[in-house]
């Protein structure tokens, strides 16, 4: 079973990865934390995808309704690809010592 890592455990490591880096400075530290408020979005996304499923009921009358993909889904494609993007543009790589996805730390 893989560690699990908190938010506080990531963030301190792409801190680290910075300075090992020679990466100094507020704007690198100001995106570092994006990246952190992504990895929150990211963590609800996915909490509602578990909670309501891919795809969920719509109804705007009584004999209106039916279903539909879950907006959830395609967000967080999109906030996966931009915190991957934040973390190229930094020359950083997540941990190796376990799965960002099992923390919750903080949430």
């Amino acid at each position: 079973m893989a560690k699990r890592i908190k938010k506080s455990e990531i963030k301190q490591d792409l801190l680290d990865q910075l300075e090992r880096n020679g990466t100094v400075g507020q704007y690198y530290i100001d995106l570092v934390n994006d990246y952190m408020e992504l990895w929150d979005t990211k963590k609800k996304l996915i909490a509602d995808i578990k909670d309501r499923g891919v795809t969920v009921k719509w109804q705007n009358g009584a004999n209106q309704w039916g279903h539909k993909k879950n907006d959830s889904v395609d967000m967080l494609v999109k906030v996966n690809q931009q915190m991957i993007k934040l973390l190229a543009a930094l020359g950083l790589k997540p941990s190796q010592d376990g799965d960002p996805d099992d923390g919750d730390d903080e949430m």
